[in-house]
């Protein structure tokens, strides 16, 4: 049997595209699309974030408004919160790519292992967030709203503009949103991806080239975090 199914050889019939210039598999190619197209939307928002940001004469310090650890502490504990997420889900881009490798492999047992750590880290990569939007809720923060002036006082360093202190509000909340709904959406999918497995379905298919494409999209939401975390919290 081959090791790959019909659809996924490399077509090779006049009018059937021909032969990728990079002999790279169609599915994964057209990840490679997918998200190169979804990188220019969190490209645009983020720079947008970084043009109100700049333009401003001051803007909420991080470190004051990130300095909880919801359930714990309300204060004294800057970025620790976010550090913990952050761990989290690289750590959860590795267990991907240990998926990957035994899939390689053909280990159907250790595939199943690993996407289970992997689905567990997003989970609690959600949870963290729905705990720290709860928090930043509870301080007065908002689309469209912003804390009190007493409030704004203590999280500012310089003087107070509650112009800035909304478009901080408006942009974090869409673009940490943007990017849950990301991390959301990968769980769903590696939830999916491994009931297949489970099922053996690649087994029959003799590859497990779909739990790679699904890594691609998981590192990406990874590597996002990253540039969303800069900006955000360490700018």
């Amino acid at each position: 049997m081959s090791s790959l199914s019909q659809l996924d050889q490399v077509k090779t019939t006049p009018w059937s595209g021909g032969r990728s210039p990079w002999s790279v598999e169609y599915g994964k190619i057209m990840m490679w699309f997918f998200l190169v197209s979804d990188a220019f939307t969190f490209s645009s928002l983020l720079i947008y974030y970084g043009a109100q940001r700049f333009s401003k004469f001051t803007w909420p310090d991080p470190d004051l408004v990130f300095q909880s650890i919801p359930g714990i502490a309300d204060k004294g504990a800057p970025l620790v919160f976010v550090g913990i997420m952050t761990f989290i889900l690289i750590m959860s881009s590795v267990t991907m790519v240990l998926a990957v490798e035994a899939g390689h492999r053909r280990s159907k047992k250790e595939v199943v292992w690993w996407m289970v750590a992997t689905i567990i880290g997003g989970l609690m990569f959600l949870g963290c967030q729905a705990a720290e939007w709860t928090h930043l809720f509870h301080e007065g923060f908002g689309w469209g709203k912003i804390p009190t002036m007493e409030t704004l006082h203590h999280l500012f360093t310089g003087e107070v503009s509650t112009v800035s202190a909304l478009q901080f509000s408006n942009l974090f909340f869409t673009i940490t949103g943007f990017h849950g709904f990301h991390v959301f959406s990968g769980v769903i999918i590696n939830i999916i991806i491994l009931c297949m497995t489970i099922n053996g379905t690649f087994e029959k298919r003799g590859h497990y080239l779909m739990v790679e494409k699904v890594g691609l999209y998981w590192h990406f939401v990874d590597l996002v975090w990253v540039f969303v975390f800069t900006f955000f919290y360490l700018v």
